[in-house]
């Protein structure tokens, strides 16, 4: 083979690399400040972003690397990263997993097997820098939002009264969990909930329930101003004048649970869940993820 081929072949190899570690430092860095970044240490914060959200970039980064040092062995990282995701994702749809991922991989592999990039030090500051600096980019107004988030710390039952809402919001316990249920479990919890809201009765009580869209939407809230919510049932479409955020005194920030279920159904198998951020969306009813939980209401004149 001619040193042209290599020369291109293994440029090739490393602006894949670098192509596939910015998206994963665009997703990294968003989902870090999305659902991540709710410990109040900070320690645990960055160890998290690096450890689970940052993660794939560093490692296509790591794979780069080595590739452009001992292309034998970086080849043979992505050959191994290639049929160890055939096999992670065997139950997923065939022709996503091998077009976005295995795919991908193994060309990668043969590129480095056969290419040599040089000079490989400017081959390797591209690799590690334009993804690095995608990272900073991308999670720069995130991690600015998230940093003037308030948490007064204060969880017990609360009376919100805005925005044509007069609403008392369970105290954090049973009806305002830390964990993830199911549609169903949400309802059947609320209907069990004493009046004080902080135990669960044998025997269905009626005193609380979980909130229609509508109402959650009017009363989401930014910086303790109500964030002006309105609910578009033609469009199924909520709009805002200030865009909510996981903030007191409606959320905790230092839970994962970044999702409410809502008390409107879409069909017999899907209902509405609210986002922090005052988004929308239908999801089944089955659905169990661990940040999707609710947070129980009861009409604030019967109280």
């Amino acid at each position: 083979m001619s040193n042209r081929f290599r020369l291109s072949v293994g440029w090739a190899a490393v602006g894949l690399s670098t192509l596939a570690a910015c998206f994963w430092a665009f997703w990294g860095s968003i989902e870090t400040f999305h659902e991540g970044w709710y410990h109040p240490s900070f320690a645990m914060n960055i160890g998290m972003m690096v450890g689970q959200y940052l993660l794939p970039m560093l490692l296509f980064v790591a794979g780069a690397l080595a590739g452009i040092r001992l292309p034998r062995l970086g080849a043979g990282i992505h050959f191994l990263a290639a049929f160890y995701s055939a096999w992670r994702f065997r139950g997923a749809a065939p022709l996503v997993v091998y077009a976005s991922i295995v795919g991908p991989l193994l060309i990668m592999g043969v590129c480095y097997w056969f290419g040599r990039p040089e000079p490989k030090r400017w081959a390797a500051l591209g690799v590690i820098g334009i993804p690095v600096l995608t990272a900073l980019i991308c999670g720069a107004e995130p991690a600015w939002r998230v940093s003037g988030r308030i948490n007064d710390g204060d969880y017990p039952a609360r009376r919100l009264v805005a925005n044509g809402v007069d609403l008392v919001w369970a105290p954090q316990g049973p009806g305002w969990p830390d964990d993830g249920v199911t549609w169903d479990e949400a309802q059947r919890r609320c209907r069990h909930l004493t009046l004080d809201g902080l135990t669960l009765a044998d025997t269905p009580q009626d005193i609380w329930r979980l909130p229609t869209v509508e109402e959650a939407v009017r009363s989401m809230t930014r910086h303790g101003n109500n964030s002006g919510g309105s609910w578009d049932t033609t469009n199924s479409r909520p709009s805002y004048l200030l865009t909510p955020d996981k903030e007191s005194p409606l959320w905790n920030t230092n839970t994962k649970v970044i999702y409410w279920w809502t008390a409107t159904e879409i069909s017999d198998r899907e209902a509405y869940i609210v986002v922090y951020n005052g988004q929308v969306w239908p999801r089944p009813k089955a659905a169990r993820w661990g940040y999707l939980a609710f947070r129980a209401v009861q009409n604030g004149g019967e109280r």
